[in-house]
C-alpha cells in the first residue's frame, strides 16, 4: 500500500510540473489506472448520471447504423438530442479521475457523431438534400454550441494567451467568443488571425514587443492617470481599421467586444458583426480596455458605405467592459444559440473565490454557504441602489452604479480556467509586462488549459460536427442556386 502511495504522489507531482500536454495525459492516464479511477470509468452504473438511458441510446443508434436506416438515425437524435442528455455533463463525473470520463459516455458522444456522418454521406435518392438541410439546421439549432469568453484582468490577460494557444493547438477554439477589457486584445486577435497566425500572435515575444511600455504615468490632472497613446498604437498596429463585419469575412469567428457607457443612463453594449458590423475593432478594444481613472473613456468610430471613418453612437463614450458586462453569456446566448460556456477568468475581483469546478453543493454546510453568499450579494445590491438614489451628484451616483454592477455579475461559467493564485501575479495588474512576465503567464494559461481540453473536447465534438456539415451543406445549396439562375439567365 505504500508503495502505491508513493508512486501517487510522484504521478501527482508529474501532473503538476507537466512540460507538455503529452506527459501531462501520460501521468494522468497512469494515476488512473493505480488509483482504481478507470475501473471506475469502465463500469456504466453511476448516480451521478442516468446510464441506462445512455446506453440505451447507444444501442438504438448502433442497431439502425447497422441497419443503414437513416430515416430511424434522424428520428433518434431528433427525439432528444442535447449537451447535457441525462447529466452526462455534470462537473461531478470529472471529479473521480484526473482524466477522462465514463467510457459508456465517450462511446455515446462518439456514436452520435459517427450517426451524424452517415446522415450526411447518405445516399440523396434515399434522403433528399432539403432533408438533409433541414435536418442539420433544426438540430443544431436545438443542440446549441459552446463560447469562450475571455474576462478582464488588466496585466493578468495575457494568461488568456495561453489559453487561447492551447486551444487552437487542440483544435477546440470555440467559433463564438467574447473579451472584456484586456480580453478584448486577445479577442480581437481570434477575430482577426487565421489559425496559422495565432500560433505567431500568442508568442511572448511578440506580445512583448506590441505592448511593452502601455503604462506611462500622465499625471493627475488629466482624463487619466496613463498616457493612452502606447496602447492605442499597439492596437492601431495589431487591427488598423477593420470592422466586426470585415472580421468575420475573414475568419469566421463571432468575436464580441463588452464596452460600458461613461454615463448613467445606458446599458452595456455588446459589438460585434451581428450587432455592429461597421464598428471599428480597435476602438472597441480601446474602449474595452479605458479602466477608469486609469485611462479616459473612448468615442467609438465606424467605416460608411464609402469606406470613410465617422463616429459611432455620437455624444457617447465608453469605457471598461469588463465593469458591467464581464462575462455576457445570456447576450451571447440571445444572439448566437450558445448554451455551454468556458471562461478564461483572470479578473482579480473574482479569481480569488472561484473554482475551476461548478458544482452544486452536496452537503449542508455547502449549501449554507452557498446560501450566505447569495444573501451578501442581494444585500450588496440593495444597499447601492439605496445609496445611488440618496447621494447627489453625476459622478458620485454613476461611481455607485458601476460598483453594483461589479458585484451583479456572474464570474464563471461552465467550465472555467484560472491562473494560479499566487501574490506575484498582484504585481503585474498595473505594471510595464516584461518578456519574462508575460513568458510566466502565457505558461500558466496553457497549463491551466490541459486539465479541461478532454472535457472541452467532449463538449464541442458534437456542436462542432453538426455546424461543420450543416456549413458544407449551406455552401452546396448556394452554389446549387448560383446554377439555376445561370441557367435562367442563358
Amino acid at each position: 500500500m505504500a508503495i502505491f502511495n508513493n508512486r501517487l504522489s510522484e504521478l501527482d507531482d508529474a501532473i503538476a510540473h507537466a512540460t507538455s500536454y503529452k506527459e501531462y495525459t501520460e501521468a494522468c492516464l497512469e494515476h488512473d489506472e493505480l488509483s482504481g479511477a478507470q475501473e471506475w470509468k469502465e463500469k456504466d452504473p453511476c448516480r451521478d448520471y442516468d446510464y441506462r438511458l445512455i446506453r440505451k441510446r447507444v444501442q438504438r443508434m448502433q442497431l439502425a447504423q447497422s441497419q443503414d436506416d437513416i430515416s430511424g438515425l434522424m428520428s433518434i437524435l431528433h427525439e432528444g438530442l442535447h449537451g447535457n442528455l441525462g447529466n452526462i455533463a455534470s462537473p461531478v463525473l470529472r471529479t473521480q479521475c484526473k482524466i477522462g470520463t465514463k467510457v459508456l459516455i465517450e462511446r455515446f458522444i462518439e456514436q452520435v457523431k459517427k450517426a451524424l456522418d452517415a446522415i450526411y454521406n447518405a445516399d440523396e435518392k434515399e434522403v433528399d438534400f432539403y432533408e438533409k438541410l433541414h435536418f442539420f439546421e433544426e438540430t443544431s439549432h436545438a443542440f446549441g454550441r459552446s463560447c469562450l469568453m475571455l474576462s478582464g484582468g488588466a496585466g493578468l490577460g495575457f494568461f488568456h494567451a495561453g489559453v487561447v494557444k492551447s486551444l487552437n493547438e487542440h483544435k477546440v477554439l470555440p467559433t463564438v467568443i467574447s473579451g472584456a477589457s484586456a480580453g478584448s486584445i486577445i479577442a480581437a486577435m481570434l477575430a482577426t488571425r487565421t489559425h496559422d497566425e495565432l500560433l505567431e500572435c500568442m508568442d511572448p515575444q511578440f506580445i512583448h514587443e506590441t505592448f511593452n511600455g502601455w503604462r506611462t504615468w500622465q499625471g493627475f490632472n488629466k482624463k487619466g492617470l496613463f498616457d493612452p497613446r502606447t496602447l492605442e498604437n499597439a492596437l492601431i498596429k495589431l487591427f488598423d481599421v477593420i470592422t466586426f463585419e470585415e472580421a468575420f469575412e475573414r475568419t469566421g469567428r463571432h468575436v464580441t467586444v463588452t464596452v460600458s457607457p461613461a454615463d448613467l443612463h445606458q446599458h452595456s453594449r455588446l459589438l460585434n458583426a451581428k450587432t455592429s458590423p461597421n464598428a471599428i475593432i480597435t476602438q472597441a478594444v480601446r474602449a474595452s480596455c479605458a479602466v477608469p481613472v486609469i485611462f479616459n473613456p473612448v468615442q467609438l468610430r465606424a467605416k460608411n458605405a464609402k469606406g470613410d471613418i465617422i463616429p459611432y453612437i455620437p455624444n457617447r463614450r465608453f469605457a471598461d467592459g469588463s465593469l458591467m458586462a464581464d462575462l455576457p453569456f445570456e447576450r451571447l446566448a440571445r444572439l448566437y444559440g450558445v448554451n455551454h460556456s468556458i471562461v478564461s477568468q483572470t479578473n482579480p475581483l473574482a479569481v480569488p473565490f472561484l473554482s475551476t469546478e461548478r458544482t452544486d453543493p452536496t452537503t449542508l454546510r455547502s449549501m449554507m454557504w452557498r446560501h450566505i453568499g447569495d444573501l451578501a450579494k442581494r444585500n450588496g445590491i440593495f444597499a447601492f441602489d439605496v445609496l445611488e438614489q440618496l447621494v447627489p451628484g453625476k459622478g458620485s451616483k454613476l461611481a455607485l452604479h458601476k460598483c453594483r454592477s461589479i458585484i451583479d455579475q456572474q464570474y464563471v461559467g461552465d467550465i472555467n480556467i484560472l491562473p494560479e493564485n499566487h501574490l506575484r501575479n498582484v504585481g503585474k495588474i498595473l505594471a510595464n509586462p516584461t518578456l519574462e512576465g508575460i513568458s510566466n503567464l502565457i505558461e500558466q494559461g496553457e497549463k491551466a488549459t490541459w486539465s479541461q481540453l478532454d472535457a472541452i473536447e467532449r463538449n464541442t465534438k458534437i456542436s462542432e460536427t453538426l455546424r461543420s456539415y450543416l456549413k458544407q451543406l449551406k455552401q452546396r445549396e448556394a452554389r446549387m442556386l448560383k446554377g439555376v439562375k445561370l441557367r435562367e439567365v442563358g
